[in-house]
């Protein structure tokens, strides 16, 4: 790999960014929103009921850290789909840029993306409900790495559904968050969950992620299984998100679906 391509790569998708009034409203809105929404309904729970204190940080801290899934997750799919939008796919790969070139700096935006939106959000949590994120200190790191991971290998799989279904499949970028965040026991533990649904959830890096956030909030510590759990899970689904990807990547190419689709 070139790092000099995929310094260049970056600062196509920064330029990107930079220049699209609108996908920075993507980038910052929808975060910011999530934020305000689930904070003030946390407020509201907190005046009409009995709810404690942890729960409010809890789901403040959940919102936060989902919001570094989609993120990464997004940033894959979507600048794929900005190069499809563009007619400009075709000129990527004609071009002499590896896949692992294009993918490795998909994933470093992501990473950036993904420390922009946890520092600005957390900096307005700190602002409108006294709440300290950093304050979980070290673990936080670790929570924010797997995360990143997983999102990183569904924003591959979902870059590869896409090369092979075409833009009818663009919905995927935005819609495959969604469809692990039940099991992914975002905003509750996995024990609210039904008895057969929650095994599925134990296979889902990010449960254990915001299990072991919950219980730092709560008890001031979390159980080291659920970083070895999400840790473990990560490495075999981006394994199997990269044989995946490559699979549909040569299939698009044999047959013809990169010219098709960009051009």
């Amino acid at each position: 790999m070139s790092w000099q391509r995929i310094r260049a790569l970056m600062i196509k998708f920064a330029f990107i960014c930079a220049r699209n009034t609108f996908r920075a409203l993507d980038i910052f809105f929808w975060p910011i929103m999530d934020l305000v929404v689930w904070g003030f309904l946390s407020v509201y729970m907190l005046k009409v009921s009995n709810a404690v204190p942890t729960l409010i940080t809890v789901l403040i801290g959940a919102t936060i850290l989902w919001n570094v899934l989609m993120r990464a997750n997004q940033l894959i799919s979507v600048s794929f789909l900005d190069d499809l939008w563009s007619k400009n796919l075709l000129n990527i790969f004609a071009a002499p840029i590896k896949i692992s070139e294009y993918v490795t700096a998909a994933y470093l935006m992501g990473l950036v993306q993904s420390l922009i939106v946890i520092f600005l959000l957390s900096g307005l949590a700190y602002a409108f409900y006294s709440f300290n994120l950093f304050s979980i200190g070290f673990p936080l790191a670790i929570l924010f790495a797997n995360l990143l991971l997983m999102g990183w290998s569904m924003g591959l799989v979902t870059t590869g559904l896409i090369l092979r279904w075409g833009p009818p499949a663009e919905a995927l970028a935005w819609v495959v968050p969604f469809l692990v965040q039940p099991v992914s026991a975002v905003f509750y533990p996995v024990s609210v969950l039904p008895a057969w649904l929650q095994p599925v959830a134990q296979c889902v890096p990010a449960a254990h992620v915001f299990e072991g956030m919950r219980e730092i909030l709560q008890r001031g510590h979390m159980d080291p299984n659920h970083m070895w759990c999400a840790f473990g899970l990560n490495v075999f689904y981006m394994v199997i998100g990269a044989v995946i990807f490559k699979r549909l990547f040569e299939q698009a190419r044999e047959r013809g679906y990169l010219a098709k689709y960009g051009a």
